[in-house]
């Protein structure tokens, strides 16, 4: 969905005064789409600036997609090569009849490899994406640039697959009549507040027109496998820097817990006043912090 749509949609809202220029602009910023064959599913992307630069790579978390990083990769694309992933299950990728850590640590190499950020990206993953990113460090040490983790916890399962297991949300998908009707629904897992033009142009995104009506985009049997725990951290060696929530699900005992098995070479980053999804609620201080690393590993 174009920015087009999305003031359609605002203008109905009275909400459309409230769009700042630097979110509208950058969804207007040059962006290209593409999708690759992976095991037998099509894995789409989109990509930002200059192929000749330094790459990173944007995983999103569960049930999300790839355009939740729209209105952040341009102002990472000023320095590097930004590519942002539609896992399988997830977005405008294909379904597969099961999925895992592995299989997606599979796609976003598929990705590196086909969107020109071969050499040594980073990896940036929020929640389950930085599972993703974390997994795959440790299987691919030589490949990997660094990992930047957004508010992901590591424990047997992130915070919106258990709300899924406990029937609280994401559950066998509806087909609903009207557009609207489905669109009203949207809300994120955990609950956290977010400017209604970030909300709007999430959740138009997340939708899809099916036979008989509307849907939401994601595969709910995306929840129906493991994940890591602290003791998978044992042998990552790369570089990782760890952003936090301040009202997040990372608590101090996960912290801990974290630094013991990571050896974490500095300390979380704590975002203010920021829910779980911080993209969402604090986008510009998230892309603050992230070109302070970037520029950091770079020295």
């Amino acid at each position: 969905m174009g920015f087009s749509d999305l003031e359609g949609e605002l203008t109905n809202n009275d909400e459309l005064s409230s769009v700042p220029p630097w979110f509208s602009d950058a969804l207007l910023a040059p962006v290209e789409c593409g999708e690759i064959n992976v095991a037998g599913v099509s894995i789409s992307y989109r990509a930002w600036g200059d192929r000749n630069r330094k790459g990173v790579l944007l995983i999103h978390g569960g049930f999300a997609h790839a355009r939740w990083w729209d209105h952040i990769a341009p102002f990472l694309a000023t320095t590097h090569r930004v590519v942002a992933i539609d896992l399988s299950g997830h977005g405008d990728s294909g379904r597969r009849s099961s999925y895992s850590l592995n299989m997606w640590a599979d796609e976003c190499q598929a990705i590196i490899a086909e969107s020109g950020i071969a050499d040594q990206p980073v990896l940036i993953g929020h929640s389950m994406g930085g599972l993703v990113a974390l997994a795959k460090a440790k299987r691919d040490k030589d490949g990997i640039g660094g990992v930047i983790s957004v508010d992901c916890p590591i424990r047997t399962v992130a915070p919106e697959v258990e709300v899924a297991s406990q029937r609280g949300a994401f559950g066998p998908l509806r087909v609903y009549s009207s557009r609207a009707e489905l669109l009203a629904r949207f809300r994120t897992i955990p609950a956290q507040e977010s400017p209604p033009y970030i909300k709007s142009y999430i959740a138009e995104n997340s939708i899809r027109k099916v036979e008989g009506g509307w849907s939401w985009k994601f595969d709910p049997k995306i929840s129906d496998q493991s994940w890591l725990t602290p003791t998978d951290l044992i042998g990552i060696e790369c570089r990782v820097a760890m952003f936090k929530a301040e009202l997040g699900v990372i608590d101090e005992e996960m912290m801990t817990t974290i630094r013991e098995n990571l050896k974490l070479v500095s300390d979380f980053i704590e975002v203010p006043q920021s829910g779980h999804a911080i993209m969402l609620d604090q986008p510009i201080a998230l892309v603050t912090g992230i070109r302070t690393v970037l520029a950091t590993w770079e020295l």
